[in-house]
């Protein structure tokens, strides 16, 4: 065996070194020959690689990697600080003399974030707190997602929820996209909304985002997604599902949010990322006390 370890990040030479991965699992096939399972540094891609394809990740590479990473998140922070503060100028504009005497409160829909990969909930709950959403986030397997989400939706009682982790075309399925069988984790996602629409079968009451990097966009929809992922079978960015849940969070609760507007905010765009008419989340209080 080579010196790459449980952990390490890799890259695969057959690809050209395109994608960063974290090896999280090594395994014989056959005799002699080891495979290791590796999920995407900002991917949310899961694929499995003979060992001998895989390269560590030199210094400048991870480097790149981690610059490359946070650019995209800031720049996802400020593209929509200004589409709120352009929000808000609006909503001053419209408001009566009266009711300038005094501030709104704001209450932002509420987020359940369920991620098959811990690394990647931790970046995401962090986003969600600097873009100033309440979320709950739970490092639930994939396959085990259907199984837990009514008891948590139950006890949390989110305005959206978040079903990711990793995802991914099987090799001899590529001829075949409509067969959820052919995907890595499309079935257990679709199981996932289908046991989330029992407990809320209402589109507008819980809204909910479903999907990784190629997963089986019309099947997730099909089984009551708002919003899923990869119409295209394109890999997603690990922000992805944030930016979707922020649209929604901060679109009035009168108002269908634009899904134009809502897919290109986010990192991969409408080839990674697809849905369908939904109302918004957000509510203004008046007035703001100062208790």
């Amino acid at each position: 065996m080579s010196n790459i370890a449980l952990g390490d990040l890799v890259i695969r030479k057959s690809h050209g070194g395109d994608i960063v991965f974290r090896v999280t699992d090594l395994y014989e096939k056959d005799a002699g020959q080891w495979y290791c399972v590796l999920k995407g540094m900002y991917l949310r891609l899961m694929a499995d690689a003979p060992l001998t394809d895989l390269e560590l990740v030199d210094a400048a590479k991870l480097n790149k990697a981690i610059v490359d990473l946070e650019f995209v998140h800031n720049d996802g922070l400020n593209r929509i600080m200004m589409r709120r503060g352009r929000d808000r100028n609006r909503m001053e504009m419209n408001r009566s003399e009266a009711s300038k005497k005094f501030d709104f409160f704001e209450m932002p829909g509420r987020v359940l974030h369920l991620d098959g990969d811990e690394e990647y909930l931790r970046m995401c709950l962090k986003t969600y707190k600097q873009l100033n959403i309440e979320a709950i986030g739970r490092c639930i397997d994939e396959s085990a997602q259907s199984q837990q989400v009514i008891a948590l939706i139950d006890e949390y009682r989110p305005d959206i929820l978040v079903l990711t982790g990793h995802d991914a075309l099987l090799g001899s399925g590529k001829k075949d996209l409509g067969n959820v069988q052919n995907y890595r984790n499309s079935q257990y996602f679709i199981e996932a909304v289908k046991q989330a629409r029992i407990f809320e079968p209402a589109l507008d009451d819980l809204v909910i985002f479903a999907g990784a990097c190629q997963s089986c966009f019309e099947a997730i929809l099909a089984a009551g997604a708002n919003f899923a992922s990869s119409p295209m079978r394109v890999f997603i960015h690990a922000y992805d599902p944030v930016f979707i849940a922020e649209k929604v969070a901060f679109t009035p609760i009168n108002k269908t949010l634009d899904i134009n507007e809502a897919i290109t905010a986010t990192v991969t765009g409408i080839e990674g990322v697809g849905g369908i008419e939904t109302r918004g989340k957000f509510r203004l209080g008046l007035p703001k006390t100062p208790y």
